[in-house]
């Protein structure tokens, strides 16, 4: 590391202070970086350019009929949909995408065409001559492809007098590759290193520190050689929650599911992961819609939960609710509740079972007849309706309705160091492990690997498909017990 490296002195203090979850930001902001400079200007210019094209068109003799007479009410028009165009094609993006000339003129020959088959399919009502069509198409082009020729010119000359800040970018890579991902990022426009570090800064210990030393540094961007990331993906979701825009170099890559864009670094091809316009806006999302789902799911099946209390208490002695010791979240404990399907003795007794589990590594404990479950315990379990308690620990924010389960803590002092990636998200009542097997899945490294492709892959949309998905795995039985 450089002289800006971190140190291990101060860690465990900074890690105290660290979101509550891999996937919230600290505060609700707005991205880092001059990219709304970017669009502002290039949309003005686009939109100037535009406008005067088609008022140009209006202007020529050979364009007269009693539409171009009112210019007002069409041209606006034309120009926001051919700007909507070039946005949808990316042309507003940072890097090369704002000059890619050859994009330019492929959308607003699209969009003319467009143009054409509109005033096809509602003529006379809009009308416009073929003269106009092919002035206002060549006009478009050379006015947009100028225009940016003469806002990129003007930028760099700023860039160069120091009047216009660069985004400040810091790189992550082993030794080996430092030198070359760093002449990489030089060969771009616009970026100043400010700081870098070795693969190490992205360590379970190190990484908070990490992150705080690039907030501190004022980074927007961050490239991240591959070799330093390929078993950390995850935290992808940590820079994006900070606002800071991710580039990976370079592409030997296994698949990736998420949303990435390539994007050419210095010629190299990389993935870069954009942040979001406000940080953590999904996350949020998600933390109300758990809320708001348990709290009306509560008051509707409350009766439900009576009746299920009514069954426990005939059936066997003993407490109608059991609370076990979870590992959460940032390996935090706490108490999650489940309706008691087993004897009140189950967990002197599991000591005694520990011959019998059926998973492989021993991580897990399972034993398909558990010989410590009651008759009433079973029909709960195969079912799921003994976890419908954990809805409380949603609504304490304890757990999410979707997420890597909590286990216990006599599984988790078997865990070896990447396991503890599930410890960095909230805990969910159900999740991709319970959509893929549940309890059939007896190898502990098929588990952890479901929860790396949920956290890697993670969306609004990815947790409504996984809730979905548990409704029909409950009623279909699938790998309970």
């Amino acid at each position: 590391m450089n002289s800006q490296s971190i140190t291990t002195s101060n860690t465990s203090d900074k890690l105290s202070k660290a979101p509550l979850d891999l996937r919230a930001p600290s505060a609700v902001k707005v991205r880092r970086g001059l990219w709304w400079l970017r669009m502002v200007t290039l949309t003005t210019v686009d939109w100037m350019v535009l406008y005067l094209a088609w008022v140009l068109v209006q202007d020529n003799p050979l364009s007269v009929n009693s539409l171009w007479d009112n210019p007002d009410l069409y041209i606006p028009g034309l120009v926001m949909l051919q700007i909507a165009s070039l946005i949808l094609q990316g042309t507003y993006k940072s890097g090369a995408s704002r000059c890619d000339y050859g994009r330019i003129i492929k959308t607003l020959t699209f969009t003319q065409v467009l143009i054409l088959v509109f005033c096809f399919l509602y003529q006379p009502i809009v009308a416009i001559p073929r003269t106009g069509f092919i002035l206002s198409w060549l006009l478009s082009i050379s006015f947009v492809c100028g225009g940016r020729f003469f806002v990129d010119l003007n930028l760099e000359y700023l860039r160069r007098r120091k009047i216009l800040g660069r985004n400040f970018s810091f790189v992550i890579a082993d030794p080996e590759n430092h030198d070359a991902v760093i002449n990489l990022v030089k060969k771009e426009k616009g970026y100043v290193i400010s700081g870098s570090a070795e693969a190490k800064a992205l360590d379970r210990d190190y990484r908070q520190a990490t992150l705080e030393q690039m907030q501190q540094l004022g980074i927007t961007e961050i490239f991240i050689d591959w070799e330093a990331i390929k078993n950390r993906m995850f935290l992808c979701w940590l820079f994006q929650a900070s606002g800071i825009t991710v580039h990976i170099l370079p592409m030997d890559l296994k698949p990736i599911y998420r949303n990435v864009e390539m994007k050419k670094i210095g010629g190299m091809t990389s993935l870069t992961f954009r942040a979001p316009v406000i940080t953590g806006k999904d996350f949020w999302i998600k933390r109300s819609f758990d809320f708001c789902f348990t709290a009306l799911f509560l008051v509707f099946t409350f009766p439900v939960y009576l009746a299920i209390a009514a069954a426990i208490k005939l059936d066997s002695p003993g407490p109608v609710f059991y609370r076990q010791t979870r590992v959460g979240l940032s390996r935090s404990t706490f108490q999650v509740w489940k309706f008691r399907t087993m004897r009140t003795n189950a967990d002197k007794l599991q000591k005694e079972l520990e011959a019998l589990n059926e998973t492989k590594d021993g991580v897990l404990f399972k034993i398909k007849d558990d010989p410590r479950v009651t008759r009433v315990g079973k029909f709960l379990r195969r079912y799921s309706l003994d976890e419908l308690p954990q809805l409380f620990n949603v609504l304490l924010g304890e757990m999410s309705l979707v997420g890597p389960r909590p286990l216990p803590t006599r599984d988790v002092d078997h865990f070896s160091e990447r396991h503890f990636i599930r410890q960095k998200v909230l805990p969910g009542v159900t999740g991709l492990w319970q959509v893929s097997g549940r309890s059939d899945i007896l190898d502990f490294e098929q588990v952890i690997n479901l929860d790396l492709n949920y956290i890697e892959n993670w969306s609004i949309k990815l947790d409504f498909e996984i809730l979905v998905r548990t409704v029909g795995v409950v009623f279909n039985k699938k790998g309970a017990y």
